[in-house]
């Protein structure tokens, strides 16, 4: 089992990955509490199934470089419409946006807590000189 915070540093890789590369509404959900299986989960949507796979691509280049290693599993790859990237504590999952309103998952796990992240692009941006 990996500590908490080491899983949650995973998760905020993985949710900064999602957001470089233009995944949206990206959720960190803290489901421990409620799955014996995983930790933490995380949510993001893509516009296509290109970039469905460009950003599990970066996922794991993100995780991995966090100290995740690689994913345990990945499932979803060949239709892309929902990628699954299994690291045992941490489950990305990237959903097109249609795959997402269908199977709300976010609704699921409405009553679990929603770890705050900071998208890398927001410390970038020219109104937030200080990177705050």
């Amino acid at each position: 089992m990996v500590a908490r915070d080491t899983v949650a540093e995973w998760a905020i890789a993985a949710a900064q990955a999602a957001d470089e590369k233009n995944g949206t509404n990206t959720l960190i959900l803290e489901v421990g509490k409620v799955l014996a299986i995983t930790d933490m989960f995380v949510v993001t949507s893509a516009t296509s199934s290109r970039l469905v796979r460009t950003i599990a691509d970066e996922v794991e280049i993100k995780v991995r470089a966090a100290g995740g290693g690689e994913p345990l599993r990945v499932e979803g790859l060949r239709d892309a419409t929902w990628v699954l990237l299994d690291y045992g504590d941490l489950v990305v999952h990237i959903f097109t946006e249609e795959m997402r309103a269908f199977y709300e998952i976010e609704r699921l796990y409405k009553d679990v807590p929603v770890i705050p992240w900071m998208p890398l692009s927001n410390s970038l941006r020219s109104d937030n000189p200080a990177g705050e």
